[in-house]
C-alpha cells in the first residue's frame, strides 16, 4: 500500500506551484495578445521609418497603457490606453498625445490606431 492518501495527487501540487506565475495578477488590466500584436506591428513599422525609438507598457489597476517615445529620455509622444470602465460609453481604447489631448477614442483598437497609422489612413 502507498503511504500517500488516495486524494493526494503529487502532479497537482506541482501544477499549483506554477500557476501563480502563469496567471496575471488579479485586478490588473492588460492588453490581449491580439491587441498587443496590433500595437507592436504599428510600432515596428514606425521604428523602421525612424520616427519612434522606445516604448513602455504599464498594467495598472484601472487601465493598460502603451507609451511611445521618440527618445528614451523624453515624455511619451503618444499613449495608447485601454480603460474597460469606458467600454460601454465612449470606448475602451484611446490615443493620447504628449500634451494630454485625446486624439481618438473608440470601441475598436484598429480604428483608434488610424489616427497615428499614416500608411493606412492615407488610403
Amino acid at each position: 500500500m502507498s503511504s500517500l492518501s488516495d486524494d493526494f495527487d503529487p502532479s497537482g501540487s506541482r501544477a499549483a506551484e506554477r500557476s501563480p506565475a502563469a496567471l496575471p495578477v488579479p485586478g490588473r488590466v492588460t492588453f490581449s495578445r491580439l491587441e498587443l500584436n496590433r500595437i507592436l506591428n504599428l510600432y515596428g513599422r514606425m521604428v523602421a521609418d525612424g520616427e519612434w525609438r522606445d516604448y513602455a507598457i504599464d498594467f495598472l489597476k484601472d487601465r493598460a497603457v502603451f507609451s511611445i517615445f521618440r527618445r528614451a529620455s523624453e515624455v511619451p509622444i503618444y499613449r495608447i490606453e485601454k480603460d474597460p470602465r469606458l467600454a460601454r460609453k465612449q470606448g475602451a481604447y484611446s490615443v493620447i498625445s504628449a500634451g494630454g489631448l485625446i486624439l481618438r477614442r473608440g470601441h475598436e483598437l484598429d480604428r483608434v490606431l488610424l489616427v497615428i497609422d499614416r500608411k493606412l489612413a492615407l488610403v
